[in-house]
């Protein structure tokens, strides 16, 4: 399921996996491919798997609360997160750690009954804070070499339903 690039031993990330009741998402980079295309008013559109969108379904209807935490807005990614039936969703967030801080307050959970998934820099944070860190395949090195699991594939390519499919797998062996 995961690149040779797991951290951890099959065994604890499967417990990992198994303790997870939220499972946070950047968007960019990881939801999406990370491209921004940009038309000459400065509008912008994304694209997003279809894919992807049924795993984190998939993984609501198995009891884990998903959100989506980005520093960037868009409102295209809010109404299909929206469509999706996400309830936690921090777009343009000046603060990834404060909303994380929220997030988990509002769930009354801790960083170890998380999933973080990203891609760059900032969700580094996150993600070392995180019981489970996932990443794509295509993330920086910093944050590759932080996670217990790398996608096999790209950000918006598949790799948000492959994490998705990883905890419900998980959630279902024990």
């Amino acid at each position: 399921m995961s690149t040779d690039k797991t951290s951890i031993s099959a065994d604890e990330l499967q417990q990992r996996a198994a303790d997870v009741r939220v499972a946070v998402f950047d968007v960019d980079g990881v939801m999406t491919d990370g491209k921004l295309y940009l038309y000459d008013h400065g509008e912008e559109i994304k694209t997003m798997h279809v894919r992807d969108g049924l795993g984190l379904k998939r993984l609501q209807a198995a009891g884990v609360a998903v959100a989506a935490i980005s520093g960037r807005p868009s409102p295209a990614a809010a109404a299909r997160l929206h469509d999706l039936g996400i309830d936690y969703i921090y777009l343009d967030s000046r603060d990834k750690q404060l909303d994380f801080e929220a997030l988990l307050a509002e769930l009354e959970l801790t960083p170890d009954q998380a999933a973080v998934m990203g891609d760059d820099l900032p969700d580094l944070g996150l993600m070392r804070q995180a019981r489970l860190a996932l990443c794509v395949a295509d993330a920086v090195d910093d944050v590759i070499d932080t996670a217990h699991w790398v996608s096999r594939f790209n950000g918006g390519q598949g790799a948000v339903r492959e994490a998705c499919e990883l905890i419900i797998a998980a959630r279902n062996a024990h």
